[in-house]
């Protein structure tokens, strides 16, 4: 049994694959899931398309040749899909594999992206097992993505109400999608859960009408993820380059203290509760910073990282 997901990809492979426009009909033939021809088939083959468009995958329609009555054919063009190519060094593309080791999108082949930038997949790796989190898919994210951008109302159930909100921004906090807006209903400022909004987010083509709050600089924004959890934090001790050291100060924020050292680097002390939250954050440094204390965390992140390097399963 053939799911979406992989129907999606094999329709997205022969799509590319092809020289010519290939019609509705063919392509049912080719990529296997799609119901026997009937009203079926064409109800789904138009939602993957919509879902393709959606993901930002550029379909054209063109005529099939040598047909008549015409009749309209589908195809990537490999120059619309594909990146251009960024002229990464080696040690740039090594960074983003190790990123991409490092975070896992559920339900998407997402070191696939690395091929776009001219990096090599290593397919025997056990990746979904490396991967220190997972980022879960909401069908509600592109149409919240959107009204954000567009700066649009939407409508959604919560909690047995149906809600008007301002959408003002997304954020990932310890494995859930948020959303932070302002709620009509309410009206003030709220935050839901992305798991728990009731059926579909639609937006009312209007535009929204509350101000957003401005997240000022070193502070006042979202908690960090490393600080969530019903645990005692644990002080963590981190040594950050020069180079790297107003950014780390930026994002750790005024709970965390710092010891300035002669060559411009720092070491802070950071109070973390999701341990697996702050050594994420700390990856995103690469070597520009290193964690020096509780020696057991260092002992584990160290253990990952080798078994990452010589592409073995990583312990969780």
């Amino acid at each position: 049994m053939v799911n979406k997901l992989e129907r999606l990809l094999n329709l997205t492979a022969v799509l590319l694959a092809t020289r010519r426009p290939l019609s509705a009909e063919d392509l049912r033939d080719r990529v296997e899931g799609y119901p026997p021809p009937g009203p079926a088939f064409h109800r789904a083959f138009e939602r993957d398309k919509d879902d393709l468009r959606v993901m930002g995958i550029p379909i054209r329609v063109e005529r099939v040749p040598a047909t008549d009555p015409p009749v309209d054919g589908y195809r990537i063009d490999p120059a619309d899909y594909y990146l251009p190519d960024p002229g990464l060094e080696a040690d740039e593309l090594a960074a983003l594999h190790l990123a991409s080791m490092a975070v896992r999108v559920d339900g998407l082949a997402d070191q696939e992206a690395l091929w776009k930038l001219g990096g090599v997949v290593d397919t025997g790796a056990a990746v979904a097992e490396q991967a220190v989190t997972s980022i879960p898919i909401d069908p509600a994210l592109v149409p919240l993505f959107q009204a954000i951008v567009d700066h649009r109302q939407v409508t959604f159930g919560y909690r047995g109400e149906d809600r008007t909100v301002d959408p003002w921004r997304l954020q990932f906090q310890r494995g859930r999608w948020y959303l932070t807006g302002y709620d009509h209903l309410r009206a003030d400022e709220r935050n839901y859960r992305l798991d728990r909004i009731d059926g579909p987010v639609t937006p009312t083509g209007k535009p929204a009408t509350s101000r957003r709050p401005e997240i000022p600089a070193g502070g006042g924004g979202p908690q960090p993820a490393w600080e969530l959890g019903d645990d005692e934090p644990v002080p963590a001790r981190i040594l950050v380059d020069a180079e790297a050291v107003a950014g780390a100060r930026r994002q750790l924020g005024p709970t965390a203290s710092e010891e300035p050292r002669p060559d411009g680097s720092a070491v802070f002390t950071v109070p973390v509760v999701n341990v697996e939250a702050f050594r994420t954050f700390l990856l995103g440094f690469l070597h520009r910073a290193e964690l020096l204390e509780p020696a057991a965390w260092r002992h584990d992140l160290v253990a990952w990282l080798e078994s990452v390097a010589a592409g073995a399963p990583a312990r969780g």
